[in-house]
């Protein structure tokens, strides 16, 4: 049995969450969030807790359970605290700048770099070397994160460009010349 998926999802107060067939509704104070997952999982509600059942020991439903459950209880985290990617910027002369809902990259290249968030995620710029990537989807907020870092990533040598926060860049020796 799996160990993930046999644990029951605790429902804090002040949230809703309606099973409708394969479809689980989420909603709390400002978030709403909606997914259907597969047939083969069965979903129950007491009001309280949900519960993520298979019908048997498949390999397929067996890797299905320990899923639907993750994403049914990040769904439950989401709307009641939220996500957060804190993206730091390092190098001489990049930085960010908020535009818009969106934000804009100056790292290196000959044009500023532009990314719009996904509905449900939004963004700040902090200061102009730290953006922070906020929402209740888990899924978008680490999706929209990646694209941004993706824009630069942190090179070998100096380590310049893009980093999630706290995240560590090996660094490489450069050339060293043998001396005649």
């Amino acid at each position: 049995m799996s160990r993930i998926g046999r644990q029951p999802v605790v429902i804090p107060a002040g949230v809703k969450v309606t099973v409708a067939g394969q479809t689980v509704t989420v909603q709390g104070a400002k978030f709403k969030l909606e997914q259907t997952f597969h047939p083969n999982m069965k979903i129950a509600s007491d009001g309280k807790t949900l519960t993520v059942t298979r019908p048997d020991d498949n390999r397929e439903n067996r890797a299905l359970h320990g899923l639907t459950r993750a994403l049914i209880n990040n769904m439950v985290v989401g709307v009641t605290t939220g996500y957060t990617k804190k993206l730091k910027i390092e190098g001489v002369g990049y930085q960010a700048a908020a535009k818009g809902k969106g934000v804009e990259l100056t790292v290196g290249f000959a044009n500023r770099i532009l990314h719009t968030p996904p509905d449900g995620v939004t963004v700040q710029v902090t200061d102009p070397t730290t953006i922070v990537v906020t929402g209740a989807d888990k899924q978008k907020v680490g999706q929209f994160a990646a694209e941004i870092r993706a824009s630069k990533k942190p090179e070998p040598y100096k380590g310049k460009g893009v980093r999630y926060e706290g995240e560590k860049v090996r660094i490489k020796e450069g050339k060293s010349f043998a001396g005649k």
